[in-house]
């Protein structure tokens, strides 16, 4: 028999009423930020749909617009402007998009590739300079020259030796034929941090990359034997393209940059000139019409909202998995 006057269990300890109300308050709690995030997250992906039906119908009408090729003699034009990499807008599938169209235009009179760019990747430029190689067996009677602005390096000068001609102003920078791959060791300093490497591979030379872990000389003599092949590439390309023309010197393949007076003096580059210059007085093709593969403000927009719809999703599944046992993005 139990005292009626005696508490139940405890039931009526305040501490374990209190205890309940946390638990309901910060369950309730709980739900509701997981509701919040999921309507969060399909408001992002019905406005990047929305976007992508949007971008959809303008780049179908502006194909429309762009894809009646000229009637009318004139100059045709495509830029690189900036780093060449495979993702950019001077990838080298959108670069030799706009050369190919630009051959293909009976109507035009002869290309100028307006290059101003510090370089980038060595695939990426060889692909394209392979492209205007094979472009002018296709055409002989159609020339592409180059017009250099404030920079053509490393990259940028592989590309423009596939040209006929490199026109530049005196001040424009021009060379840089050389290879570079660069990293940092940080080995000494976990040493000192008190920071123990761990790195599993199969293979005794998978990491060797990792700046974490210390460079052997073999390792050291192969990323040198990849870098001076590539070099020799480069530099034939230069001298298969500039020909007789070149002046070569003991540093015209170190890697230095010429301005352009002296790159005209090395026979890096052919005269000055600009891209009406070489229109108006070269093909005789004043009218000028770029070619250029341009990414509209809507392929911007997309990709911009592409990435934040990612981080949403991250942050859903992060929240909505911990706590439930399973492994979660932390």
């Amino acid at each position: 028999m139990t005292d009626a006057n005696e508490p139940q269990s405890g039931r009526n300890d305040p501490k374990w009423e209190r205890e309940v109300l946390e638990k309901l308050v910060l369950g309730t709690l709980a739900e509701q930020r997981a509701a919040r995030r999921w309507r969060i997250f399909f408001r992002v992906v019905t406005l990047v749909v929305i976007v992508w039906a949007l971008s959809s119908g303008l780049r179908s009408a502006h194909m429309a617009t762009t894809l009646e090729s000229p009637t009318t003699e004139h100059t045709a034009l495509v830029t690189i402007d900036g780093e060449i990499d495979s993702r950019g807008r001077n990838s080298a599938d959108r670069v030799i998009e706009a050369l190919d169209d630009a051959f293909d235009n009976k109507f035009a009179k002869g290309v100028v590739l307006l290059i101003n760019s510090p370089g980038g990747s060595p695939v990426q430029a060889g692909m394209v300079a392979d492209e205007i190689k094979r472009l002018r067996g296709l055409h002989p009677d159609k020339p592409v020259h180059v017009v250099v602005q404030e920079m053509c390096a490393s990259g940028g000068y592989y590309i423009a030796a596939a040209a006929e001609n490199i026109y530049v102003d005196k001040a424009s920078l021009v060379g840089s034929i050389g290879v570079i791959m660069d990293s940092f060791g940080a080995v000494e300093l976990l040493k000192k941090l008190g920071v123990e490497r761990r790195v599993y591979t199969a293979g005794e030379n998978k990491d060797f990359l990792d700046p974490f872990t210390p460079v052997n000389d073999k390792q050291r003599e192969h990323i040198q034997s990849i870098l001076d092949t590539v070099h020799r590439q480069f530099i034939g390309v230069v001298r298969e393209g500039r020909g007789q023309r070149l002046k070569e010197t003991p540093d015209m393949f170190s890697g230095l940059v010429w301005n352009g007076e002296q790159a005209v003096e090395l026979g890096l580059a052919d005269g000055y000139g600009t891209v009406n210059t070489v229109a108006r007085d070269v093909f005789k093709a004043e009218d000028v019409i770029d070619y250029t593969v341009q990414e509209s403000p809507f392929d911007r927009i997309t990709k911009r909202l592409g990435a934040e719809m990612g981080t949403v999703i991250g942050q859903v599944l992060a929240r909505t998995t911990a706590g439930s046992g399973q492994p979660g993005w932390r």
